[in-house]
């Protein structure tokens, strides 16, 4: 679901790694700078992007593509990102991908990143990947290894502005993008949009509204709950509070909140809005559930000195304990999404693991 406006879209740095990669692949391969590349973008859709800077040196080819955010910059927004591009001696047809300069390091676990690595995501990597190979297929040379590094110039001044550094990542920003695209996250916009939304379900005859962070836990929920059709699912973002009192404002039935560990405890937590910058982990708070759901003394006080709500559930000791604090953190959540909805609708939170099982299901009758 897009937010409602005139806002112009950007692209993330993982785009922007995997245009510059492509680009720098390219002029590699066929001493052929190129002034626009044709990007794969993880959603199986495409975006051209300006290629701002390309050279070939001593063999080793290199481009630049500036990262733009659209009209809902973040602190990346006019960032180069950088990608150099040379022969490898490994096996045919093999693609390493590292960070350089100005693109972070993880020391603490808790991430979609092991601890040592770059601080490029999973998703990003894969992008990059998959454009490098396109650019050899397109060039005839499918066999050629590669090696592929990124490097952001002013990365490591820029990071000091992100979380980057209380979540353990140092030496410069991470690369990041699931969609591959920035959509402008203009709050009075993105609010006019679930509203919208919901109307639409209404004006559809919908008893039941699903809700979910983003376009991942959107899909669980779909799964989950196939009894909810694609209009009568929105991805409200952070607007915990907003989305689900307009959902009671409109008389909803049901109202169902699909979402990931991070999400879960915020929601535990009672906070309206559940964004980062709204809001901080209450790591106290996520021990003392820790010890509800029964896990021992030790880890419990080791959850409270958590890197993220992810590294505590991590530290979960079997999938047992996992599921039961999901349990504990659901059943406050429910308490929460009550205060907010108030006593009309029935409700239902849905906690999703990482690996995109499901960890919880509780269920709330009308009061």
């Amino acid at each position: 679901m897009k937010p409602a406006g005139p806002l112009r879209e950007g692209f993330t740095t993982g785009t922007a790694a995997s245009g510059a990669a492509k680009a720098a692949t390219w002029l590699l391969a066929t001493s052929e700078a190129l002034a626009r590349v044709d990007t794969p973008l993880p959603d199986g859709t495409r975006l051209v992007l300006p290629v701002a800077e390309s050279a070939l040196d001593a063999g080793e080819a290199r481009a630049v593509v500036i990262k733009d955010g659209g009209d809902d910059p973040d602190v990346t927004h006019g960032a180069a990102i950088v990608a150099w591009v040379a022969p490898a001696n490994t096996p045919p047809g093999t693609i390493a991908i590292d960070g350089g300069f100005g693109v972070g390091r993880v020391t603490l676990p808790g991430l979609p990143v092991a601890v040592g690595h770059p601080a490029i995501n999973p998703g990003p990597l894969k992008q990059i990947r998959a454009a490098v190979a396109e650019a050899l297929v397109a060039a005839g040379r499918p066999d050629l290894a590669v090696s592929v590094v990124i490097e952001v110039p002013d990365g490591e001044r820029l990071a000091a502005r992100t979380l980057n550094p209380r979540l353990g990542i140092v030496g410069g920003i991470s690369i990041l993008g699931v969609s591959g695209r920035v959509r402008p996250f203009s709050h009075d916009a993105w609010q006019a949009s679930v509203a919208e939304a919901l109307d639409v379900a209404r004006a559809l005859g919908h008893g039941a509204i699903g809700f979910a962070s983003g376009r991942r836990s959107e899909a669980l929920l779909a799964r989950e709950c196939p009894e909810l059709p694609e209009t009568a699912r929105i991805q409200a973002a952070d607007f915990f509070a907003f989305a689900l009192a307009e959902a009671a404002k409109r008389g909803f039935s049901r109202i169902v909140w699909g979402t990931f560990g991070g999400k879960l405890v915020k929601m535990a937590q009672g906070l309206a809005n559940t964004h980062a910058h709204r809001g901080e982990t209450d790591f106290s708070a996520l021990a003392g559930w820790c010890r509800l759901a029964g896990w021992p003394e030790a880890l419990a006080r080791a959850a409270a000195t958590a890197n993220t709500a992810r590294h505590a559930l991590d530290m979960a000791p079997d999938r047992a304990a996992k599921v039961a604090l999901a349990e504990v953190l659901a059943h406050e959540a429910l308490l929460a999404m009550r205060r907010f909805a108030g006593p009309g609708p029935a409700l239902t939170v849905l906690a999703f693991d990482f690996d995109d099982t499901r960890l919880a299901r509780l269920e709330q009758a009308p009061r």
